[in-house]
């Protein structure tokens, strides 16, 4: 089996299991230090994971939001970079806009990557240099040419003035709560773009920037850098995401 089968069968296997606690009131707990709360689900999802991923590829290392952290990941050329649930808040609402992410990288980029909504339904997967897909039909991102107007996946926080030095280009806004599905959305062209300009988790972003990338599009920290994966401390500087003419037009207002 290769990696992207094996991720999309894990990916499948994890909603089979989350589909069990939805909207049955799963055990929830605070995980503290602002990091949110995580349910039983998210747990049981984890341990199906690193159970089967590690077992297919006991070389591969590990970095995942609901596991304890290893050095040992670091020295590792391939790596899984894993989500259990990404979306746990509109999870515990009842909300259908959660996903599980999974992605491989290989000395620092994502090659491999699917991300499943299993309330959906849909399966955005891509390769490094195979194109991106949705349920198996190839996608491309947005084909709007002007950064002004375009709708942007984004918190309200992330359009205030003091993030935007080089002038706020009169964008329009919309929320999903999970990232990994706003990059989905980016990479399906049904928005323009997205962004968030806080420090973000490698395993929220991972396989989404390979999407958005094999769509046709640009995603990069806030910065315009290439993000490069399974860091020491597996936290990225924000992430901006769209097709190439309105990514440009991002970048200059933020820097």
């Amino acid at each position: 089996m290769n990696d992207l089968a094996l991720l999309t069968e894990a990916a499948r296997s994890a909603g089979d299991i989350a589909r069990r606690y939805f909207q049955k009131s799963p055990k929830v707990w605070d995980k503290g230090g602002s990091a949110g709360p995580v349910t039983e689900a998210d747990l049981e999802v984890d341990r199906m994971l690193s159970d089967d991923l590690r077992a297919a590829r006991p070389d591969y290392g590990w970095l995942s939001e609901e596991t304890e952290d290893s050095a040992t990941r670091l020295s590792q050329e391939n790596v899984f970079i894993v989500d259990p649930i990404d979306g746990t808040r509109a999870f515990i609402e009842g909300a259908p806009h959660w996903a599980h992410s999974l992605a491989i990288a290989k000395s620092g980029r994502v090659e491999v990557a699917a991300i499943y909504m299993p309330m959906l339904d849909l399966m955005f997967t891509a390769t490094l240099g195979g194109g991106a897909y949705l349920n198996d039909v190839p996608i491309n991102v947005s084909a709007r040419r002007e950064t002004p107007g375009a709708n942007i996946l984004s918190s309200k926080a992330n359009f205030k003035e003091e993030f935007w030095p080089g002038g706020f280009p009169d964008l329009q806004r919309s929320f999903r709560s999970s990232l990994a599905y706003r990059l989905c959305l980016v990479a399906n062209g049904e928005f323009d773009g997205m962004l968030t300009l806080r420090p973000t988790w490698e395993w929220d972003v991972a396989a989404g920037c390979l999407i958005v990338a094999e769509a046709g599009g640009l995603a990069t920290e806030q910065t315009g850098v290439q993000p490069v994966f399974n860091s020491i401390t597996g936290q990225l500087n924000g992430i901006v995401a769209s097709n190439s003419d309105i990514h440009f037009g991002l970048i200059a207002g933020l820097t």
